[in-house]
């Protein structure tokens, strides 16, 4: 079923109005700002036909809420859903190459699973897999960060990450977690078949039980004096390495 929400931010609603003008139903706008950017997007949602509300900047804040910097700008939308419930609907899709799956073990900062799932979009990630008690979702700071990525990349909410990945491994998925004191490292680990890399909270890491059902663990070499990364920058290097590798296979 559709669900009705707002996005807030050029960002988000630039996105939504190149990727789905037509699930915008009406974008609201500062009426005091008319720099060019603002005129840009006015001119995008004139070619979508997407109407458009010029508002007091108050009425703006309230919608956004004390967390949302809305820039001046919101959008009303209505998603149409990803064709994708669970692991078993992406496992058993059209895919042209072995399941590539992100998980993330209670992130809980909003701009942080907006940064995962924009480097998942940018590196073909299957789906995004995240439990659903004591984790963030997809809420509008989310997909604003984001910038479009939470609408092309499945994000699956599981009740129990556990079974889920031992589910995934039944499957043949090999499962590899992130930890900070690993055997193994990134550089030396093999990530160029069916797999699902495991990212922890923040500050915490990955818990017990779900380093244990990994299939294995891996750590990011680090050169300098800094200890850990942040979820989204370790992420990114994770899954980067993995389509690098991934690449080559193609090759």
């Amino acid at each position: 079923m559709s669900d009705a929400r707002i996005l807030f931010g050029f960002h988000a609603v630039l996105s939504r109005l190149r990727q789905h003008g037509a699930s915008v139903q009406e974008i609201l706008i500062d009426r005091d700002r008319m720099d060019a950017r603002m005129k840009d997007l006015l001119k995008m949602a004139e070619a979508a036909g997407v109407r458009t509300m010029e508002v007091e900047r108050s009425r703006l804040d309230g919608m956004a809420g004390m967390n949302g910097r809305h820039q001046g700008v919101i959008a009303r939308v209505v998603d149409t859903p990803i064709p994708y419930k669970d692991i078993h609907d992406i496992l058993e899709s059209d895919l042209t190459e072995p399941p590539f799956f992100l998980i993330l073990d209670g992130v809980e900062d909003p701009h942080n699973l907006g940064a995962c799932l924009r480097v998942a979009d940018a590196m073909g990630v299957h789906a995004v897999i995240a439990p659903k008690d004591r984790a963030v979702g997809l809420n509008a700071t989310v997909r604003k960060v984001a910038c479009g990525a939470a609408e092309t990349v499945p994000f699956i909410a599981v009740t129990n990450l556990a079974r889920t990945i031992r589910e995934l491994k039944e499957a043949g998925v090999f499962v590899i977690g992130t930890t900070m004191d690993a055997p193994s490292t990134l550089i030396n680990t093999k990530l160029d078949g069916p797999i699902a890399i495991v990212l922890g909270a923040e500050g915490d890491g990955i818990r017990r039980l779900t380093a244990e059902t990994c299939d294995a663990l891996m750590t990011i070499p680090m050169y300098g004096s800094v200890e850990s990364l942040n979820v989204s920058v370790a992420s990114g290097i994770c899954l980067y390495e993995a389509r690098r590798q991934r690449s080559l296979l193609a090759v």
